[in-house]
């Protein structure tokens, strides 16, 4: 790590994990490489490795960066001081992943990549973020549905989380995809972010 302020350094990883981002967007995660990533910061590829050391960590990153937003938005339905019944609170959720398609993207293509080619450090700081997720997700759960058992809850987020893992392949199908579905005699049909997501969760919330 070079030295300097601690806020520098944290300017200087937020500016590569932006320009990630901003590639991430229109390429495929094999083809971004620290050149690629070089080009859009202000300083050189070699200089990317005082912070990060493979281009997973960055990623890696991003993605607990993504969990941090994401947070910020269940605090916001926490926060509400009246009761919410299981449609309005499955909206309110789903709509808070709508805005997280990256965070979606990374979880359902790349996230083992990202945690074993990150160090170790990296690593934890992510899961602290993500233990963060399931605290205030079940913080949500236990102040708007009293009903709901320790079990209850468990069994919520079990459910919950790994259909995160599926729900970016199934609701942004590239054109070509679409087209070997035509092709193949497939029906599909196509579901947003939010419909999906609000259809599962009323359904885990039906008995509370």
């Amino acid at each position: 790590m070079p030295k300097g302020s601690e806020e520098l350094t944290n300017a200087r990883k937020e500016e590569i994990v932006n320009a990630c981002e901003a590639l991430y967007e229109t390429m495929s995660f094999k083809d971004i490489t620290l050149q690629e990533i070089g080009r859009k910061t202000s300083f050189t590829r070699t200089s990317i490795y005082n912070y990060f050391h493979t281009k997973e960590e960055i990623f890696l990153s991003l993605l607990e960066r993504e969990h941090e937003l994401w947070i910020r938005d269940l605090e916001k339905i926490l926060e509400k001081p009246r009761p919410v019944s299981s449609e309005e609170f499955a909206g309110e959720l789903a709509g808070t992943l709508e805005k997280r398609k990256c965070m979606l993207k990374l979880m359902s293509m790349n996230l083992y990549d990202l945690e074993i080619n990150s160090r170790m450090e990296n690593l934890v700081s992510f899961k602290k973020v993500y233990a963060r997720t399931l605290e205030t997700l079940s913080g949500c759960l236990k102040k708007f549905f009293a009903s709901m058992t320790d079990l209850d809850i468990q069994e919520f987020l079990y459910a919950l989380f790994p259909f995160l893992f599926g729900v970016y392949p199934y609701t942004e199908a590239s054109e070509k995809q679409k087209e070997a579905m035509e092709l193949a005699h497939v029906q599909y049909v196509r579901y947003s972010i939010y419909e999906i997501t609000k259809s599962l969760v009323m359904k885990l919330l039906q008995n509370f």
